[in-house]
C-alpha cells in the first residue's frame, strides 16, 4: 500500500490530457523520482505518456513520431 503524505496547495494546479499527446501540468509542482531526486518546475510541464521519449518522465515530441493515440 502506498502512503500519501497530505501536502499544503498554495496555487491552482490544472492536469490537462491532451490528444495524442503529452499531460500537460500547468502551475508549479515538485516531482519526486524513484530514488527520491526532487525537481521543481513551474509554469508548464509536460510529461510523456506515450513511452517513448528520451527524456523519461517529460515529453520530448516522441509521440508524433511514433503515431502516439491516446
Amino acid at each position: 500500500m502506498v502512503q500519501v503524505k497530505k501536502l499544503k496547495v498554495e496555487a491552482e494546479t490544472i492536469v490537462e490530457t491532451t490528444p495524442n499527446g503529452p499531460l500537460m501540468v500547468y502551475g508549479n509542482v515538485t516531482i519526486k523520482d524513484s530514488k527520491g531526486s526532487l525537481t521543481k518546475k513551474n509554469n508548464v510541464t509536460a510529461f510523456c505518456r506515450c513511452g517513448a521519449s528520451s527524456n523519461k518522465l517529460f515529453c520530448d515530441g516522441s509521440h508524433k513520431k511514433i503515431g502516439f493515440e491516446g
